[in-house]
């Protein structure tokens, strides 16, 4: 900015000597007219302009869990949870890390298990409720070898719970599952049989229990295998779930389309 003004100035003086060299010698009185400097206009403030300011966040919704419904594997899955009974032990131990080769979770919009070692036990439990009385259906498709359990759970909790277990061979067993504080598990049977209506190999089977006071009852693709009054344990409450169980034969994979939680 210095050097632009400094140049007007320059070139001026420079002019006037060149008009008294070419006049001689002769001089002038009069004064040299002034030289207007120019005028500097300060610079305006520039008005702020205000920042938005975001709204406030606003408090996020708690999802709301339901009862009864029907589990299609879609959304948020996240009430539904795993545990493990390693039955390699000399008595089957419940535990809570993965053991041997598996997967257990949602793939392809269903809940699957595979298991690829012997003894793995795997049960999902929902979580979002607790249960006097309910029913619970799955369809359930069996895509690995034929010589698994699919187990169905009421009244789960810390210490025991109901299992109904149906194998592809056609055989089922009912069991009140207990467990003692050194996380061993004792398995007391309960009631047993056998059904023609279970579909062996690579099929989809359709498995329903009942928990309805004293009263079990399991239902096998639509059909009712057997009923009875359970009095000597009497559960009361607890959580509902499924599972899988591994043997000898492997891999085991089984694959739940739905799980349908309804009031019996």
């Amino acid at each position: 900015m210095k050097l632009s003004l400094a140049k007007p100035l320059f070139f001026l003086v420079t002019f006037i000597f060149v008009v008294s060299l070419a006049c001689g010698t002769s001089t002038s009185d009069e004064p040299a007219p002034p030289v207007e400097e120019p005028t500097l206009t300060a610079p305006q403030p520039v008005e702020e302009v205000a920042s938005p300011v975001p709204p406030p966040p606003t408090d996020i919704p708690a999802p709301v869990y339901e009862q009864f419904y029907t589990e299609d594997f879609t959304g948020d899955t996240s009430q539904w949870t795993y545990f493990l009974i390693d039955a390699n032990q000399p008595a089957p131990l419940y535990v809570e890390d993965d053991f041997g080769t598996m997967f257990v979770g949602t793939d392809n919009e269903r809940l699957v298990f595979e298991l690829e070692s012997e003894g793995q036990w795997a049960y999902v439990t929902y979580g979002a409720f607790e249960y006097e009385n309910a029913r619970i259906d799955v369809v359930a498709d069996n895509r690995g070898v034929n010589n698994n359990n699919v187990s169905l759970m009421c009244r789960y909790t810390d210490t025991g719970w109901y299992e109904f277990n149906i194998a592809n061979n056609g055989l089922y067993w009912i069991y009140y599952a207990e467990k003692l504080d050194n996380n061993k598990m004792v398995y007391h049977p309960i009631k047993n049989g056998g059904s023609n209506k279970i579909k062996a190999g690579k099929e989809v089977n359709e498995y329903g229990i009942e928990c309805n006071g004293r009263t079990l009852t399991l239902y096998i693709n639509g059909n009712e295998t057997i009923s009875f009054d359970e009095n000597d344990i009497a559960l009361r409450e607890g959580k509902v779930g499924v599972g899988v169980a591994s043997f000898e034969a492997l891999p085991v994979k089984v694959e739940f389309e739905t799980i349908t939680i309804s009031q019996p």
